[in-house]
């Protein structure tokens, strides 16, 4: 996914004189020949994350329209005060680039995890959130976001589904069901789809989950709804809520463990399996949910 991001990038470099990079050390060398060819608009800060928001507020405020990358922790949970202020209420816009996810590099410890980005964002208001499962959905995705003016978060893994799925924004119906509705959310179809191979359930897919697709979920038919995030259990619970929020429904929230700080190094899929996002975990919960 990086290496699709990275390549966009590059490319429309060359044909948008508003687009500019701006990178605090992670992922620098990924864009030296972009530098090269666009010494002005590829800046990096050093490991100054802070400055990097702020440079891109700057940027923006003169019509630019600034691209952020960083590891997931470094580019949302650190400057989060200026990713409220130099964005927010100076209401410009920005695409931020994440990478790592959750805990995809669980070999650099918990200062390299960052399963609370979603939910830190979700206290801001006008953010654009999409968590791609797919190479190719990350390049249908980042045009869009390149060319608009909004305020952009997209959420890169190096973990990704057998197969891309349209990304428009609005859930994609991968199987039909009886008995509730599973809604997983990027990188975790597989596992869903592994988990509920023998389970009389809907799979709806989800590659944006800012804004939610409240008609989609309520499309499907089912008030019984599992929630699968590849971060913090039940952040987007609120959603699910509002879009049935005429009609007796349940929920069951699956992710990152809330409650649970996991200071072991590891993997991600053990990783995975700690928190119940493993195929076994899901399907576990799945059929109690449905029992």
């Amino acid at each position: 996914m990086r290496q699709t991001f990275v390549d966009t990038v590059d490319r429309a470099l060359d044909h948008d004189e508003r687009l500019a990079v701006v990178t605090a050390d992670i992922s620098r060398d990924a864009f030296e020949a972009a530098r090269a060819r666009h010494p002005h608009r590829v800046i990096n800060v050093g490991i100054r994350e802070q400055s990097m928001i702020g440079v891109a507020g700057g940027l923006a405020l003169t019509g630019m329209r600034p691209v952020v990358h960083s590891y997931t922790p470094f580019l949302v949970e650190r400057p989060f005060e200026q990713i409220k202020l130099d964005l927010g209420h100076q209401d410009v816009g920005a695409v931020l680039v994440s990478i790592g996810g959750s805990y995809d590099d669980p070999v650099w410890g918990r200062t390299h995890q960052g399963p609370g980005d979603v939910a830190l964002l979700d206290t801001l208001p006008g953010w654009t959130v999409h968590v791609p499962g797919h190479p190719d959905e990350v390049a249908a995705l980042l045009p869009d976001a390149l060319a608009g003016d909004g305020r952009v978060y997209l959420r890169l893994s190096t973990r990704q589904n057998t197969h891309a799925y349209p990304a428009t924004g609005r859930m994609t119906l991968v199987r039909k069901g009886s008995k509730a509705a599973v809604v997983a959310v990027g990188p975790l179809l597989d596992n869903v789809l592994a988990a509920t191979v023998d389970l009389d359930v809907t799979v709806l897919y989800a590659s944006t989950v800012r804004p939610f697709d409240h008609r989609g979920l309520r499309a499907a038919g089912h008030p019984d709804i599992v929630l699968v995030e590849p971060y913090l259990a039940g952040t987007s619970a609120h959603e699910v809520a509002r879009a049935f929020d005429d009609v007796p429904h349940r929920l069951r929230a699956i992710g990152v463990r809330r409650e649970l700080e996991v200071r072991a190094y590891g993997t991600a899929g053990e990783h995975d399996a700690v928190h119940g996002l493993d195929p076994q975990g899901i399907a576990a919960a799945v059929r109690t949910f449905i029992r």
